[in-house]
């Protein structure tokens, strides 16, 4: 049996220009963190035919081509596994919640599929082989960030280029700096799941059809993420928080399926009424998890607990993808 954990993330900075018809026109830019919430896969063999694949469904499959799940009939294929595994999955948080989870999903799968064929394999390798499962052989209008930072971890720059080449470095921030930036951000389940993939269509297609508002839009999330750069790594944690309100409100006006009335009453009571300086719905869509900056953690808590709105505690994971159990 192997088993590997794969980290959720949450995005820092710049979101959205790390899709291609946008970064390979403009160039793109993102800052993401990986969370110390996780996918575990585990892959085993059978002592039967086919593939049994368990995760929020289940499935017996006889062939590559009668598995439903997108992602597992991709990976299996084509690392041509054998016709006798069991493949299940395990989260800490539900699909479809802005954490980037299908990214972490498939990261995790290829690395349990590599170390049970004993293939040492890079985190860039990994992040790339999601990436063209995603993008190229299931054509997803998705972007390369959720991959790129389940497979490394950390907190990490990523600048996206135009012949569709990804440098990463990790964001340099000082010990303190750290600390301060996780105790200032909390993270609050506001519920439901939702697919993101109509969004990033939409996305997708103003730019391709050269929309004016929507490059620009874009434009200006990108030198935010420029800045948010700066400012972490000078330590100004409280002028980053400023950051995060300017950033949503332009994420906002992408699309009016962003947010939701209720999202937004969420957001405006939590900067009126309880210290947050900013903040996002990670992801979109009016569902998953929103993000806050805050100065005063308990005012927030308790204001959140008050609209029957929970708490997820969390850390930042510097390890990436990783296997965990190796047991042939």
């Amino acid at each position: 049996m192997i088993i590997t954990r794969t980290p959720f993330r949450i995005s820092i900075g710049g979101g959205g220009t790390d899709l291609p018809s946008y970064y390979e026109n403009f160039g793109g830019f993102c800052i993401s963190a990986a969370i110390d919430r996780y996918v575990y896969i585990s892959v085993s063999k059978t002592f039967f035919p086919g593939f049994s694949l368990k995760y929020s469904e289940f499935e017996h499959a006889n062939s590559y081509r009668d598995i439903r799940h997108p992602l597992i009939r991709e990976a299996l294929q084509m690392h041509e596994m054998p016709c006798n595994l069991e493949v299940v999955s395990v989260a800490d948080v539900p699909a479809g919640t802005g954490l980037g989870s299908s990214g972490s999903f498939l990261v995790g799968l290829l690395h349990a599929l590599h170390a049970y064929k004993h293939q040492p394999v890079t985190a860039h390798a990994l992040a790339e082989q999601a990436i063209n499962i995603e993008m190229t052989r299931l054509g997803a209008p998705v972007g390369k960030q959720d991959q790129t930072i389940a497979a490394y971890g950390g907190i990490l720059c990523q600048d996206y280029h135009q012949d569709g080449s990804v440098t990463v470095s990790p964001l340099k921030l000082s010990p303190g700096g750290l600390l301060e930036l996780r105790e200032s951000l909390m993270l609050f389940f506001v519920g439901q799941t939702r697919a993101s993939a109509s969004l990033l269509q939409d996305q997708k297609q103003k730019l391709e059809g050269r929309d004016a508002g929507m490059i620009e839009n874009l434009h200006f999330v990108k030198e935010l993420g420029y800045e948010v750069k700066k400012v972490l790594e000078a330590s100004n944690i409280n002028r980053f928080g400023e950051l995060m309100h300017e950033h949503w409100m332009r994420k906002k006006a992408r699309s009016s399926g962003m947010s939701s009335d209720r999202i937004d009453d969420l957001y405006n009571m939590a900067r009126d009424k309880a210290g947050a300086t900013g903040g996002k719905l990670v992801g979109a869509g009016g569902s998953g998890f929103l993000l806050f900056h805050t100065q005063d953690r308990r005012a927030l808590r308790e204001l959140m607990t008050r609209e029957g709105i929970t708490e997820m505690n969390f850390g930042f994971d510097f390890d990436g993808s990783t296997v965990m159990l190796r047991d042939r």
